[in-house]
């Protein structure tokens, strides 16, 4: 039977189509079925949602993201046909009795989560299961392969090609400096961030305050071979489809599984052909890890790694604090700019970022041993880091500007002379994300005092921004509650 297609202008994030509830019923079709959609010789599995009087009996209509796949005009049509349960939701249950898969098992749950045969909730059960259980190295190695060749590659062709990567979880952008210093010294830095999981934003929601992070692979390319660097979203290039699909879950659940985050780094890595890989591994009280984890977190980035041919060094480093003064993307990008000007150290950020450049610089032998934060500190300050950020920028359609305060904020004030004797990181995450970040790119929090300095009754301590009172209003009742910020 054709039903025919209307379009909506919607992003459901996976491909969703919406039926008439008694077409639906005739047809023994229920919501979350799968169903796959032909048209014109293509086709596409979609997840099915059901409506009373949306839409007649004779239609079909579609998100974004159907309309794209299947290239659907205002007068298409389509037929469809019921698909069974994929066998992977069998091997997603077993994971969740603890069982060790196969790489077989892997590979079909991946390919499953690329062409969109796993709901939502099959994929969050996938993510509990990993969670829960864990991966050994084997799985994880798997995994990463999984979805690395399950996507596109950047096939730059290059032996200089050498990439960063934070586990996160720490508020503070140490990728844009780092990618630029390192682009002055020759480096090859095709950067693809992720967004926000658990924290206030990512390198790419900070980065998209200034310019684009969208791009096809052959603009990527474009702006590459123009910097050396581009400073993008890898979610728009197909590189790990099935990783974007699961971070999608993660942010839901609030949840990053070891083992995802391992297989995810490297294969967006492998993705984009990467040599040399730097991965920055903050540990602490409320730091994703313990020193301990840390230590094995980074044994096991070396020894995957390994079998996949890259060079990697992980850098662990004590985390009590946000790095810089901003939480959120347009603040944290502000300190960015501040540093590559010369305008100012913000408190961590610079020192750690310098560190990390004259880590990769050596890991690369673009420095001697020992050299490599003397070369970082001497292109950082001659200002060419600055000129490079500013030409990724341009590059990517946009162009420097500074934070410019929303419509709201709230100034909170010492009420004693004190000091700060804790900073919660993962609070202070959270009182972001409550203000309205990542999406909301001015709102955030900006640090005022740092840990461990003293501050006088009456002096601000910190200052929240939204572009809506409520969400400032929450956030400050969540200041008030949770106490990110304890004074002694």
């Amino acid at each position: 039977m054709k039903l025919k297609v209307k379009l909506l202008k919607f992003s459901a994030g996976r491909p969703v189509v919406i039926i008439n509830e008694k077409f639906a019923a005739e047809s023994s079709i229920h919501i979350d079925d799968r169903i796959l959609l032909k048209s014109d010789g293509k086709s596409l599995i979609t997840v099915v949602e059901v409506a009373k009087d949306f839409i007649s009996r004779k239609e079909i209509a579609v998100s974004t993201e159907v309309a794209e796949g299947l290239d659907l005009k205002k007068k298409s049509e389509v037929t469809f046909e019921i698909i069974p349960q994929p066998k992977s939701v069998q091997i997603i249950h077993d994971k969740l009795n603890c069982k060790i898969l196969s790489k077989k098992e892997i590979f079909t749950i991946i390919k499953d989560i690329v062409r969109n045969a796993l709901t939502e909730s099959e994929i969050a059960y996938f993510v509990s299961a990993v969670y829960k259980c864990g991966m050994n190295i084997e799985e994880v190695a798997n995994m990463t392969e999984a979805i690395y060749k399950t996507g596109f590659k950047l096939n730059l062709k290059n032996k200089l090609i050498a990439d960063k990567h934070s586990i996160g979880g720490i508020p503070g952008r140490t990728t844009p400096i780092l990618v630029s210093i390192c682009a002055v010294a020759g480096l090859i830095i095709p950067k693809t961030s992720s967004r926000a999981i658990t924290t206030a934003a990512g390198t790419a929601d900070a980065m998209e305050y200034l310019c684009g992070v969208d791009f096809d692979v052959d603009n990527l390319k474009k702006i590459i071979k123009h910097n050396n660097a581009c400073l993008a979203w890898g979610g728009s290039l197909g590189l790990a489809p099935a990783d974007d699909k699961i971070i999608q879950v993660e942010k839901l659940l609030n949840l990053d599984p070891k083992s995802q985050l391992i297989a995810s780094i490297l294969a967006k890595k492998l993705a984009v052909g990467a040599h040399y890989l730097l991965i920055d591994v903050p540990y602490g009280k409320n730091a994703k890890v313990t020193k301990k984890e840390a230590e094995g977190l980074a044994k096991e980035f070396v020894k995957i790694s390994k079998k996949f041919g890259i060079k990697t060094q992980c850098i662990l480093t004590k985390s009590e604090e946000p790095l810089g003064n901003g939480v959120g993307p347009a603040l944290e990008i502000d300190d960015v700019i501040k540093i590559l000007k010369g305008e100012s150290d913000c408190h961590l950020l610079k020192k750690k970022s310098i560190l990390l450049s004259g880590k990769l610089l050596e890991l690369t032998n673009k420095a001697k041993k020992g050299k490599g934060i003397d070369l970082a500190t001497k292109i950082l300050e001659s200002g060419k880091a600055f000129e490079k950020f500013k030409s990724i920028v341009k590059s990517q359609g946009g162009k420097i500007k500074r934070f410019q305060e929303p419509k709201y904020k709230k100034i909170i004030k010492a009420s004693k002379n004190a000091k700060i004797s804790e900073i919660n990181t993962k609070k202070m995450n959270m009182l972001a994300r409550i203000a309205g970040a990542p999406l909301d790119k001015l709102a955030g929090a900006y640090l005022h005092k740092h840990l461990n300095e003293k501050i006088k009754k009456g002096n601000p301590l910190l200052t929240i921004y939204s572009e809506s009172k409520s969400e400032l209003e929450h956030a400050v009742e969540y200041f008030k509650k949770e106490k990110p910020l304890k004074l002694k």
